[in-house]
């Protein structure tokens, strides 16, 4: 489904391999993964495995998460998307889950909500997806709050990776 989509400030396209140095300065960051229930990257290798995996989704599941490139300077900010996922979480499986990480220079500044948005949309305006799945940690505020603003509805909370985390699900 190689596509890229498009928003006022943002271009969202497929991982390339030629992202890992990038993604791998995001993901090596311990404030990023604060919230994860993972510890940070260690070695670019990760990131390259992380990368195929990824590779992997949009062949297997045809979506999966996207970078995320601010258009004004052409660099890569984070990523977002639609994932399929096919392993059991919180009584669910087989659903889509929108998902968002971003380098914390660029916390704070409505990149995440506009990711977010644009993948919301395009998954229930193009794919026609019967719903949106999502997960955050409770004191995640920023992930929260995005989750809201677009539109999700908290359905109660859960145990994710020894985490509490609220549960958010919304229709079209």
């Amino acid at each position: 489904m190689s596509f890229v989509l498009e928003t006022e400030r943002l271009l969202m396209r497929e991982f390339r391999a030629s992202d890992n140095e990038a993604l791998f300065a995001m993901d090596t960051n311990p404030n990023v993964h604060r919230y994860l229930g993972n510890q940070p990257l260690i070695k670019i290798e990760e990131c390259d495995a992380y990368i195929k995996s990824i590779q992997k989704q949009y062949l297997e599941n045809g979506i999966g998460r996207y970078v995320v490139i601010l258009k004004e300077t052409q660099e890569i900010i984070g990523w977002a998307g639609l994932k399929l996922i096919t392993e059991p979480e919180n009584n669910h499986v087989n659903f889509y889950d929108i998902g968002y990480r971003f380098a914390e220079a660029y916390w704070g500044k409505g990149y995440g909500y506009e990711a977010a948005k644009a993948w919301l949309d395009y998954g229930f305006n193009e794919m026609k997806i019967p719903a949106v799945y999502a997960s955050a940690h409770i004191d995640n505020v920023g992930s929260n709050k995005i989750l809201q603003k677009i539109g999700l509805k908290q359905n109660g909370q859960y145990l994710h990776y020894n985490m509490l985390c609220n549960w958010y699900e919304l229709k079209p």
